[in-house]
C-alpha cells in the first residue's frame, strides 16, 4: 500500500510540475499564447464575414446563423491544435535538454505525459472561453437545447487525442523539425470535412471524403448541440473515445522509446 501511495504521489506530482511549467511558459510570453488566441478569431471573423451568403444556399438550414456554423468548426479546430502545438512544447523541451533531465529525475514517467496534457487543456480551455464570448458578441444564437456543454464535453476529448497524437511524434523524433508531422494530418483532417457548407451541399469528391472523416462525425454532432437537435452523438463520441486511446498507446510507445534513445 505505501508503494502504490508513493507512486501515485509521484504521478501527480510530476504531472502538476510539467503542467505548471508548460502553462507558465505559455502564458507568460506573447510569442506563444498571442498566435494560438488570434488564428482562430481570424478563421472566425473572416469565415462568417466573407462566406455568410452561404446561409442562401439550397440545403443549408442551420438556426444558430452561420455564426454558429462556423463557431463550431473553429472551437473543434482549437481544440485539436491546442494538442498539436503543445507537441511543439515537448519537441522544443527536448531541444533545449530539458526534457532529457526530466525523464532522468521523473520518478513516475507517464506523468509527463499527464502534465503535457493537463496544460494542452488549459490552453484550450483559454482559446475557447474568448472565442465563445466573441461568436456570441459576432451575432450567433443558440436555440433552447444542451447548448455548448456537450460540445466543449466532446472538443476536450479532441484536444486530448490532439495531444497524444503530438506528444508520441515528439518523443520519437524529438525536434521542432517534427512540426509539419504533428501538424499536416490534423489539418489535412480538419478542412477535409464540411467546414463551410453541410456535408448534403458537397458534391463530386470532397464530399466522398467528408463523408468517412471522422472530423464530419464531430462537426454533425456539435452542430447538433448547438441547435438543440442532437445527431449522431453515440458515433462522434465513440471515435473520440477511441482516437483517445489509440493516440494515448502511440504516446506511451513514444515515451519508451524517447527514455532507450539515452
Amino acid at each position: 500500500m505505501l508503494r502504490r501511495t508513493r507512486a501515485g504521489g509521484s504521478f501527480i506530482a510530476v504531472a502538476r510540475g510539467v503542467a505548471w511549467r508548460n502553462l507558465h511558459n505559455h502564458f507568460s510570453h506573447p510569442m506563444y499564447f498571442v498566435p494560438s488566441l488570434v488564428f482562430p478569431l481570424l478563421f472566425f471573423t473572416a469565415f462568417t464575414g466573407a462566406l455568410g451568403a452561404l446561409t442562401n444556399v439550397r440545403g443549408f438550414d442551420f438556426e444558430a446563423g452561420y455564426e454558429g456554423f462556423q463557431y463550431v468548426f473553429v472551437l473543434i479546430q482549437t481544440a485539436a491544435f491546442g494538442g498539436v502545438f503543445t507537441g511543439f512544447a515537448i519537441a522544443r523541451d527536448f531541444e533545449t535538454g530539458f526534457a532529457r533531465r526530466l525523464l532522468l529525475a521523473a520518478p513516475n514517467r507517464k506523468g509527463i505525459i499527464a502534465g503535457y496534457a493537463i496544460a494542452a487543456l488549459g490552453r484550450w480551455v483559454f482559446t475557447a472561453v474568448i472565442v465563445t464570448g466573441v461568436a456570441f458578441a459576432a451575432g450567433m444564437t443558440v436555440p433552447a437545447g444542451p447548448g455548448v456543454l456537450p460540445l466543449y464535453a466532446l472538443a476536450l476529448l479532441i484536444n486530448g487525442a490532439g495531444i497524444l497524437f503530438a506528444s508520441g511524434v515528439a518523443m520519437r523524433l524529438r525536434t521542432v523539425q517534427a512540426g509539419p508531422l504533428m501538424q499536416t494530418p490534423v489539418f489535412l483532417a480538419l478542412f477535409l470535412a464540411p467546414v463551410y457548407v453541410p456535408l448534403a451541399v458537397l458534391e463530386g469528391w470532397i464530399h466522398s471524403i467528408a463523408r468517412y472523416n471522422p472530423v464530419t462525425a464531430f462537426l454533425e454532432a456539435g452542430r447538433g448541440f448547438l441547435v438543440g437537435r442532437p445527431s449522431g452523438v453515440g458515433l462522434a463520441f465513440g471515435l473520440a473515445v477511441a482516437l483517445l486511446l489509440a493516440f494515448g498507446v502511440w504516446a506511451l510507445r513514444g515515451l519508451r522509446n524517447a527514455e532507450t534513445s539515452g
